[in-house]
């Protein structure tokens, strides 16, 4: 599984699947959970509204699956990332437990590539330098699989980019051009 970074919309990444930093409601809201919504039209949000209604609200560190509406990918994965409080609350297990539970979701629906954002470090508080060590630790932990074949990681930010680079090594990494438009 090749691992690479991106700096810019998530939105414009052509993958089979990306993944939203979504709340508890899966209802949209501000960041990359507002983005994504806006640009995936009325469908995605059809379609969470089904699940809230069968399910419940999606709680921290799990994950759940939609279409993609017009986004240039087949599939959105909403995960609930934990909020930020301090560090000795679960928080490391509980995002570890987003990106292992978004690509299991992935896998299960034949997704050759997957694109994440930075989950938790906005609204919630996550330390960017933590939250870059949980997310690459968690990838490159799941193992080899023979259908995903790409794991893309999309910062909105320069300096999230930046931040990851240097704490995981850039040559773990490869810089990726995948955006469309």
């Amino acid at each position: 599984m090749r691992i690479s970074i991106h700096c810019g919309d998530i939105t414009r990444i052509a993958c089979d699947a990306i993944v939203n930093a979504a709340n508890s409601s899966l209802m949209g809201g501000g960041g990359v959970d507002g983005a994504i919504h806006r640009a995936g039209g009325p469908q995605i949000l059809r379609e969470c509204r089904d699940i809230v209604a069968h399910r419940g609200k999606c709680p921290a560190g799990e994950a759940v699956i939609t279409t993609a509406g017009k986004l240039p990918a087949r599939h959105v994965i909403h995960t609930v990332g934990p909020v930020w409080r301090g560090g000795n609350h679960g928080e490391a297990d509980l995002l570890s437990q987003c990106y292992v539970n978004c690509l299991k979701l992935a896998v299960a629906c034949k997704c050759g590539s997957v694109a994440f954002p930075a989950i938790s470090t906005g609204v919630y508080g996550y330390p960017p330098d933590d939250a870059a060590v949980v997310a690459f630790s968690a990838v490159t932990s799941f193992g080899r699989d023979d259908v995903l074949d790409e794991v893309v990681f999309v910062f909105f930010k320069q300096s999230d980019l930046d931040t990851f680079h240097r704490v995981n090594g850039p040559a773990h990494v490869a810089d990726n051009k995948r955006s469309r438009g």
